[in-house]
C-alpha cells in the first residue's frame, strides 16, 4: 500500500528531476544561447524572428510563437529575467506538488498562450514583436495568491527583509500592469517599463484567476469556495439572487474491507501521482487519513 510506493519511502534514492526544474533551466539556456549568437552573429535576429511573437508572425501561421516567445527574453536586461525567474521558482515550488507535474506544465504554456492572444488582439494592426516569461511568472504568482491570499511572506530587497501578503502582491502587479496598459499601450507610447510587457502580464494573470475559478477543482457550478484573490465589485455583474439547488453528497466511499481499502488507496496514490494532491475529494483524502491511521496501529 502506502509503503510500496517509491515517492512514499523514507530513503535516499535519487528522485526524478522535477519539471519547475526543466522548466527554469531551458529558459536560463534559451537565454544564454540568444545572448551568444546576437554577440558574435547575425544568427540572434534570425533566432528572434523564427521564435519571438509578432503580427506578422501569426499572420503567416507561425502559431508555434505564441509558446515559444516565452523562452526569449531581452539580453540587455539581466536584471528582468533574474525576476522572471525568482518568480517563476518561489511560487512553482508551491504549486507543482498541488498541481502535479502534467497539470503544471499545461497551466504554464496556457498562461503563455493567454499573454501571447492578449497582446496580438492589441497590436494586431501593428509591426510589433513580443518576448519574455512574463506571462508564465505572473500567472503563477496570481495563482498561488488565490490558494494562499494570506499568507505571510518575506523576501530580501535590496538585502532588506520586506514581509507582505500574497494577495497584496498581486493587486499591486494588476494595478501596475492595468495603468501601463492603458496609459502607455494602449495610447501607443513607448512604456519606460516595457512597451509590450503590460498586456502579455494582463493576459498571464487572468489565465491564472480562471484556472483557479474554473478549472482547478473541475467544478463548473456557481457555489464553490471564491477565490482568495477576485475581481473588483464594479468589474462583477450584478444579477438577482436565485435560489441554487445543491447536487447531492458524493457517495462515502466503501472502505469496510481491507481488499477494497488497499484497492482505493493505490487509485488515489495513482491520482496523486498524475493530477497532484490538490486534485483529491474530500472523500478521498479522508480515505487516505483513515489507511495511515491503520498503519500505525500495526
Amino acid at each position: 500500500m502506502l509503503q510500496d510506493r517509491p515517492y512514499m519511502r523514507d530513503s535516499n534514492e535519487r528522485r526524478r528531476t522535477s519539471v519547475l526544474t526543466w522548466l527554469i533551466s531551458s529558459i536560463v539556456a534559451a537565454y544564454l544561447m540568444q545572448s551568444a549568437l546576437v554577440r558574435v552573429s547575425a544568427a540572434g535576429a534570425g533566432l528572434v524572428n523564427a521564435l519571438a511573437l509578432s503580427t506578422a508572425g501569426l499572420r503567416a501561421g507561425h502559431l508555434w510563437t505564441l509558446l515559444t516567445y516565452g523562452f526569449l527574453h531581452d539580453t540587455g536586461n539581466l536584471l528582468q529575467v533574474i525576476a522572471y525567474l525568482l518568480a517563476i521558482y518561489f511560487a512553482g515550488r508551491e504549486l507543482l506538488p498541488m498541481l502535479g507535474a502534467r497539470r503544471f506544465l499545461a497551466f504554464y504554456a496556457s498562461s503563455l498562450v493567454a499573454g501571447g492572444l492578449f497582446w496580438s488582439a492589441l497590436h494586431w494592426g501593428r509591426p510589433a514583436v513580443a518576448y519574455g516569461s512574463s506571462a508564465g511568472a505572473a500567472a503563477l504568482v496570481v495563482l498561488f495568491a488565490c490558494f494562499f491570499p494570506n499568507r505571510e511572506t518575506t523576501q530580501l530587497l535590496f538585502f532588506l527583509p520586506i514581509s507582505f501578503k500574497p494577495k497584496h502582491l498581486a493587486y499591486l502587479l494588476l494595478a501596475f500592469d492595468l495603468c501601463g496598459l492603458v496609459f502607455y499601450e494602449i495610447m501607443g507610447a513607448a512604456s519606460p517599463f516595457g512597451a509590450s510587457a503590460h498586456s502579455v502580464r494582463l493576459g498571464g494573470m487572468a489565465a491564472g484567476w480562471l484556472y483557479y475559478r474554473y478549472i482547478h477543482d473541475s467544478n463548473w457550478g456557481f457555489s464553490r469556495e471564491r477565490a482568495g484573490v477576485e475581481l473588483p465589485r464594479w468589474m462583477k455583474h450584478r444579477s438577482p439572487a436565485k435560489a441554487i439547488a445543491l447536487p447531492p453528497p458524493n457517495p462515502v466511499l466503501s472502505t469496510g474491507h481491507s481488499g477494497h481499502l488497499r484497492a482505493e488507496v493505490d487509485r488515489i496514490l495513482d491520482k496523486i501521482n498524475s493530477d497532484g494532491f490538490g486534485s483529491l475529494s474530500a472523500d478521498e483524502k479522508r480515505v487516505l487519513d483513515e489507511a495511515r491511521d491503520l498503519i500505525g496501529r500495526r
